[in-house]
Order: C-alpha cells, then structure tokens, then sequence
C-alpha cells in the first residue's frame, strides 16, 4: 500500500517497486533462459491475483536462483520472477493445471535440499486503508494496528464516548456525521451555565482535537481517520484557556454517564487527590462506563490525577517508534501506552493541525475502546479495560512506561474476549442477584437525606464494626437520586479501635450513603428539620436506626421505673441505724476547716495541675478547589478546664484553624472557634469544661506547604 505522508507540504513521493528489477527470465517447453537478479514478470502479465503461481522459498546459501530450481520445475512452468534479496521464485503454470497436480508439485520441491518452502501465491486483500485525505500523514492509526480492527468494524454509532474537555466544533466537516444528536447541542455546556459547548473562539483547539483523535470521521473522504466512527458527546467543562474546576468537571462526567455514555474521556490532570473527582470516576465505572485518562506531561514519576485512580484507564505517550515520549509521566498506575506524539487532527474553524500530549495518547485509547465495544457489545467497563489489557502489544519498555502495553485495535477487536458470548456474559447473573449480594456482602445502606431547600446539614455517626462510602446512587423513598459516590473534602470515616465515626455536610436535596456492617450506637443531626435518616431504603428515625442494627446501649440496662428487690425502701427506716449517732445540727462538724485556713481543695483545684500536651504534623496542597486535614485530640487529664493550640506553617502561605469541642467535625462553616488572620500562623484558647474531644480543621484556599499543630491542655 502506497500512503502520501507528506500531507503538511505537500508533496507526492511515490515508491516504484520496478526500480528493483534487474533482468528476466522465463522456463517454457522445459528450456531455461537464465538471469540474475530479481526477474520482472513476464511482459503483458495481468495484474491482481495469481490463482496459477507457486512461491518457491530458497536457502539463503543458494547463490542463482533460477539455475537451482530451473531443473526441478516441469517443462510446461516458467519462472515468472526472482527475489534475491528474501530468497524467493515465482513460477508460473499452465492455468488448466489440476489442483491435484499442484499440491503433488509442492509436496516435490519442499523435499529438495535447498528449497525450504512452496506454497500458492495466495490473494491477500489490503488492511482497510481509508480514504481520507490526510491520512497518509498519520502514524497513531497505523500504530496501533487500526487498519485490522477496520476490517471488522470502522465502530458503531450504537457506542458513545464522551469528550470532558473543551468544547467541540461539532460542525466540522471530519466530526458532523460522528456527533450524537441525542441531546440538544450534541452535549452540554458546564463552564458558564449556558447550553452550547461549541468552542468560543479559534484557539480553544484542545476538545475538537481529543474528540477527532478518538472520533473524527473515518473513511468519508474527508480530512484525517479518526480511530473509530463511535459516537462523541461534547462536555464542555475547560475553558478558553484549558481550566476547569473540580465541581465542572465532576458534574460533567456524571452526566456524561447519565446520557449514556459508554467511555468517557478525560484529556486534564492535577497532581492532586480530589475526593470529588474520584467520587465522579468511581460512579462512572459503578455504571459500567470506560474512564480513561491523560498520565500528565511534566516528564516526571509519577502519574497525575485522575489517571492515578484506580478506576481509571491512565494512559502514557509513546513516540512513532514506539518510546516513552519525552514528556509523558511514568508510574506504577499506567495501564496502557499509546501514540502522543505530532498525532494530526481536527480544530476550529475547519482546520487541522498536529498536536502532542498524553491528551492525545488517551483519546487513542478511547477510541479502541470503542471499536472493541462495537464489536463486542455488551462487556462491561470492567471486562473492556482487562480486555484492552489482555491484548495490548509489549514495546519493551518497563511496566512504569507502558503498563501492560502499547494498546492494540487489531489485537483487541480480532481476539475475542475471555467468556464472550454475545450480548450476555457467561454465568451472570441478573443485576437484581448481583445487588442483593453486594448489600449483602458489604452491610446495611445507612443514607442521610436532605430537603432542597438545606444548606450544609451536618450529620455523624457511630458503628461498632465498619463502615464504607456506599456505591450508590440509589432512589430513595423521598424520590430523590442520592448521589452515594458524590462526597465533599468534608465527608469523613475515622477509625478508633473496634468504633468507627463518619460523618459529612450535605445539602440542597442530595444525600450521602454508607454501608455499615455492625451496630450503629450513634446518630448526631445539627438539622433535624432538613435532614432525616434511611435504612436500606426506608426512612427511620435515628433511634429507630440504632435499634434495628442492635446498637441500643440501654437494652441491656434494667428499668427505671422497675424497684429493686434488693434496695430498701427510702420512706422505711432501717432498723439497724441508732439514732443517737446523729450529730447536733447546732455542734460544729470537727472536720469542717476554719474559714481562716487555707482550702487544700481550693490548691487541689487550680488549673494547671495538670498538664497534657500533643503534635499533629501535616501537609497541605491547595489544588484547585483549597485543601484541609483534620485531627481529632481526646482530653487526657482528669478534669480538663483550658487548652491552648498552636498552629505554624510556611511563611509565605495562609492557612486557617477551625474548631469543635465535643461535636461534629469542623469546617469553614459549622465550628465552636476558629482562628483565621493572614499567614500560616494561627493560636487559640479555649475553656473546657468536662470531657470530649477536640476536633480540629487545618484549610486553605490557595496555599501549600508542611504545618505543624500543637495542643496544651491544662486539668485541675
């Protein structure tokens, strides 16, 4: 096959096979005309198949061709061409040649000592070459084997996959057919609230290339080969310049999930940890939808976020020859490695142009995804990522560069995957059995609910066991979707001994969800009149709840109101008491102090007398939405009365201190004290009285760096 791959300039170059010929020679009636080299074909020889040539293999030691196997042919076969390079002949037979007299020919010369092979110069079809016009000026299809996968399936528009990007201009000539038109605008718009993710202006260029590398029209006769004709859906949730925040792009992957979208493809990154982000990425896999995403480009160990969850496809970038590319992180999480390197594609306004990244490695992965879903309809996410895995080629990179492999179109869609068996799985069972043993396997479903109109409803509880972020979403019998997966910075689980405490914020009509496996001993509400409880799907109130996981702790405890047969009757005297022990109410009491003598209990409670002290060591990275650690501290003198805290943290940042004393976790919102000036430096007093714990919030909005925290509690 002859590809133009000089689409950028211009030019034609052309690769004339003849200029290799160097003489002819033909066998007829039994006579040898002998030549050297590698022999042309016979003048007038049709083009396309040969049904009546045999391919003679010759030992490389055999220095003339022609002159060894020119006695071993028949009088009525003629050599048609030589190959002195790869070692092979070409003869010819009369076409009413008998298929039996063929064989018996190849079984003759595969048993002469020099010919090590004979077979039928068989037709081969061409690999599924698009008609693009710029395709010849591409190297990830081709790398990645597509031209296989083609011949099977180009990808169905049944399969969706979903663009978290910038938007795309989903007019362009190589994405307009590809784009589905089942929502209005052919997505969403999350950056600004509006309706239309079209791009809005010609350098937001970053979403119409992602979605043409994994998407663009395929064999249309127009601009560059996509790697599938899979549907694409827009989520426009970066802006101009290529940002986006945590909470557009976590609501833009939940919808993209929502709509149907079978892969969604996340081309962003951030070395940090959002909850939220992997929340969003968990319950798109929790609906059996493909993540995949970018490993990030500061060339460093290490891959970014989202691609470190994982839940999710990380994608690394390799070079048309197959090396790490420059720029692509590495890291125990890559999956898979894929082509990133000048991959030509789609941008605004109708243009095309070459772009390098893991953003446009990840979008190479989507895109057999696609294929291999179309043409295995059915796998869920999970089976489609090991399957890509399973199938993926090794480059000879280590396992921190390429994880299982350069991802492979023609491997993936060619080889069927594991206990295929059309649309349905081998041994699944219904999605009803598979629930009730998850809630079986992982507890009780303990949610809390909100009202719409709730603002930051706080809410915390105890289990004596364990306790998990619950998989939901789930319909409550509010009729709301509690959103299980979709947890803020303050959502928390924390382990003390066999008691675990969890608890969180929640608002606006959504709701949190845990499974819980033992008895809840527990319920603490700030907003009862907003907020209200479900177990397993039912609502109940918070004694309710603790009573049915058996976490009552008076069950055990005997009645009030039941007499003990052992106690005497307080209006009863007892008759073993003498009266005259008594002492005079006007004699003085020999052990009463004399007002004018020091109180040794006035010394004994002073506070100070007691003292307890300990450090809290932290880091934070404010990311793009602030960051905040929590630390709990449990009074440890006997009967506490103040405690001072001390915060320091780097100079040149500004990190804020929010406390609560014996209550829920602290935030920005609900707290007993806080300390919030300017600088990383923060100091408080309190005043205690009984006991409980001190929990305490370390944030910032926009800083990192290491703190230090220290408390100095003072007893009597």
């Amino acid at each position: 096959m002859t590809q133009d791959d000089s689409a950028d300039d211009g030019s034609n170059t052309t690769y004339n096979r003849r200029r290799f010929l160097t003489g002819t020679g033909t066998v007829a009636a039994g006579g040898l005309i002998g030549s050297s080299g590698l022999a042309s074909a016979t003048p007038g020889r049709n083009p396309g198949p040969k049904k009546d040539e045999l391919i003679i293999g010759i030992s490389p030691s055999v220095s003339d061709i022609e002159n060894e196997i020119g006695p071993q042919i028949p009088g009525d076969a003629w050599i048609e061409h030589t190959n002195e390079t790869i070692h092979y002949a070409i003869i010819s037979l009369p076409e009413e040649t008998p298929e039996s007299t063929r064989d018996s020919l190849i079984d003759t010369l595969t048993n002469i000592d020099r010919i090590e092979y004979a077979e039928e110069n068989a037709t081969l079809e061409a690999l599924s070459a698009p008609n693009d016009p710029h395709y010849g000026s591409q190297h990830a299809p081709q790398q990645v084997n597509c031209e296989t996968a083609w011949e099977t399936t180009y990808g169905s528009g049944d399969v969706t996959i979903s663009i978290v990007d910038q938007g795309i201009q989903y007019d362009h000539p190589v994405l307009e057919e590809n784009m589905d038109d089942s929502v209005s605008n052919y997505g969403r718009e999350f950056v600004s609230g509006g309706s239309d993710p079209y791009p809005i202006a010609g350098d937001e260029q970053h979403g119409t290339h992602v979605g043409g590398i994994a998407g663009g029209g395929t064999n249309n006769g127009t601009g560059h080969a996509g790697i599938s004709n899979c549907s694409l859906l827009s989520a426009r949730a970066l802006n101009r310049q290529g940002r986006g925040s945590l909470s557009d792009i976590a609501d833009a992957v939940q919808w993209s999930v929502d709509v149907g979208a079978d892969i969604v493809n996340l081309s962003l990154g951030s070395s940090s940890n959002h909850r939220t982000l992997r929340r969003a990425c968990r319950y798109a896999v929790d609906n059996d939808v493909l993540v995949v995403a970018a490993a990030g480009n500061s060339g460093s160990y290490g891959v970014a976020y989202p691609a470190a969850y994982d839940d999710v496809v990380a994608v690394s970038a390799l070079t048309a020859n197959n090396s790490l590319a420059s720029f692509s992180n590495r890291g125990s999480q890559i999956d898979l490695a894929a082509p990133g390197t000048r991959l030509i594609s789609a941008i605004p306004w109708n243009r095309y142009t070459r772009m390098s990244g893991t953003s446009m490695a990840a979008p190479v992965v989507a895109g057999v995804a696609g294929l291999v879903l179309s043409a295995y309809p059915g796998l869920s996410g999970t089976e489609l990522r090991e399957h890509l895995q399973s199938t993926a080629v090794d480059v000879g990179l280590s396992s921190n560069a390429q994880g299982h492999g350069r991802v492979d179109a023609g491997e993936a869609v060619t080889t069927v995957p594991d206990g295929y068996d059309g649309d349905e799985r081998d041994g699944e069972e219904d999605d009803e059995s598979d629930d009730d043993e998850q809630d079986d396997a992982a507890g009780r479903l303990l949610a809390f609910v909100t009202e719409p109109d709730a603002d930051t409803a706080r809410y915390e509880f105890t289990v004596e066991g364990t306790v998990e972020f619950a998989d939901a979403p789930y319909d409550s019998p509010s009729g709301r979707n509690i959103e299980g997966g979709t947890y803020t910075a303050e959502d928390f689980i924390d382990e003390e001994g066999e008691t675990v405490r969890a608890g969180g914020i929640t608002g606006g009509g959504y709701g949190d969800a845990f499974y819980v496996d033992g008895p809840v001993t527990s319920i603490d509400i700030d907003q009862p009149d907003v907020m209200w409880v479900e177990l397993d799907r039912e609502e109940l109130t918070p004694e309710e709840v603790i009573d049915e996981t058996g976490g009552d702790p008076d069950e055990d405890e005997p009645d009030e109101d039941e007499p003990d047969e052992d106690e005497p009757d307080e209006d009863e005297p007892d008759e073993d008491e003498p009266n005259g022990d008594e002492p005079d109410e006007d004699e003085p009491d020999g052990d009463e102090p004399d007002e004018d003598e020091p109180d040794e209990d006035d010394e004994e409670s002073r506070c100070g007398n007691e003292t307890a002290s300990e450090r809290f060591d932290g880091e934070l990275d404010a990311g793009w939405t602030g960051d905040g650690n929590r630390h709990t501290y449990s009074l440890q003198t006997d009967d506490p009365c103040s405690a001072t805290l001390t915060l320091e943290g780097p100079s040149d940042a500004d990190f804020d201190l929010y406390v609560t004393i014996g209550g829920l976790p602290p935030s920005r919102w609900i707290h007993d004290e806080s300390s919030t000036g300017s600088g990383a430096s923060e100091e408080l007093s309190l005043e205690l009285s009984g006991d409980g714990d001190l929990r305490m919030q370390v944030y910032t909005d926009s800083d990192s760096g290491e703190y230090e925290l220290r408390i100095d509690e003072r007893g009597r």
